[in-house]
């Protein structure tokens, strides 16, 4: 974030979190207001579909005190139909340089393959970084409720920019950005009024984080679970990195300011398990920590659900999301639409299902 940019931001923060102290019921009537909101540079795909505001705004932490986050509304150039979908886009890691409205080195090929499909159909596209991506404070890398208040938040902004803007809405989301989509579906009915929430498309999203977390000790997605622990500490005090990461983890951990996701891979990936964490594993209260505050599923949903899946994801095992997470969202009442693309990898996942998606998304404000 411009430093000009970072210091109104951060200004607006301490004046709207000293003003509701005495009223924090204020709080959720805030969330959505727009606090700065300056023309982007979209890239080369986006460009010639839509015109985009990279905005700050207000929205609030899992606690309900106000913070800021940043991100972009793009518009439709043509056929616009007054409908917003929101879109969640995967891990680009924690420091402030990996926000995409900031920077399109983090503004992943698949996310504008997405996002382009839904502006061809007429769709107000809000995309926000997530809380701590380009803002002062500390990312909460998959806290699945910050997420999605930072998601339902910026649908508010883009209400705000274009009163045309109808209160019905849909996420879509891949990887974090689809967990984020599920842990929406869960909040909306307590969350976002007025806004009306037509239904959320998770494309290999995160999910079962105690079946997930204790395997990849080990592997070349190690560095996804140093930012999950970062992450937990965020929402949970108790929980301290440096404790459970073993020296030569520990000695890598500056690759989490100075660099984004993949320079954040390459740094874990050549550790063994025992050289990632004390005693090669984690513990088990805080891999009961982590499924508390990543796994989607664990409260009823309030609208239907798309569930994308590629068999040969390397990020996010097939198995958790065609299983355990198509089991947990099915015992609720809102309809479950699983789709598996044979063969399709973690970020393929997201080409091969860009109409897919969108006319499932069409059905559902149809």
């Amino acid at each position: 974030m411009h430093p000009a940019l970072r210091r109104l931001a951060l200004a607006a923060t301490i004046i709207l979190g000293v003003s509701l102290l005495s009223a924090p019921a204020n709080a959720a009537v805030l969330a959505g207001t727009v606090l700065t909101n300056a023309t982007a540079t979209l890239p080369a795909e986006l460009s010639p579909l839509a015109t985009g505001k990279r905005i700050s705004y207000v929205t609030t932490n899992v606690n309900g005190g106000v913070i800021t986050a940043t991100g972009l509304v793009l518009t439709p150039k043509t056929g616009k139909n007054n409908k917003t979908v929101a879109w969640g886009h995967g891990t680009t890691g924690l420091a402030d340089q990996c926000s995409p409205s900031a920077s399109q080195s983090v503004f992943w090929p698949e996310a504008r393959a997405a996002i382009a499909e839904l502006l061809r159909r007429g769709w107000t596209v809000a995309a926000p970084d997530y809380p701590g991506l380009g803002t002062p404070t500390s990312h909460p890398y998959l806290i699945g409720n910050s997420e999605a208040r930072s998601i339902i938040d910026s649908v508010k902004a883009a209400r705000r920019l274009d009163t045309a803007l109808t209160t019905q809405y849909v996420v879509d989301g891949h990887s974090q950005g689809g967990q984020g989509a599920l842990f929406v579906n869960q909040i909306a009915p307590s969350y976002d009024s007025p806004l009306v929430l037509r239904g959320t498309a998770a494309i290999a999203p995160v999910s079962n984080a105690d079946l997930f977390a204790p395997v990849i000790p080990g592997t070349a997605g190690q560095g996804y679970l140093v930012m999950g622990l970062y992450g937990l500490q965020t929402v949970d005090a108790s929980v301290n990195p440096n404790t459970l990461l073993a020296p030569p983890a520990r000695e890598k951990v500056s690759v989490l300011q100075s660099g984004c996701l993949y320079q954040i891979l390459d740094a874990f990936a050549p550790l063994t398990a025992e050289q990632l964490l004390v005693g090669g594993a984690l513990p088990d209260a805080v891999v009961t920590k982590l499924a508390r505050y990543l796994n989607p599923g664990q409260t009823a949903t309030s609208a239907p659900v798309l569930l994308v899946q590629g068999t040969a994801d390397e990020a996010v095992p097939y198995i958790f999301t065609s299983g355990p997470l198509r089991s947990q969202l099915g015992a609720y009442s809102q309809p479950v639409t699983y789709t598996e693309l044979d063969g399709a990898t973690h970020d393929g996942a997201v080409f091969q299902s860009t109409t897919l998606v969108a006319d499932w998304i069409a059905a559902r404000f149809a």
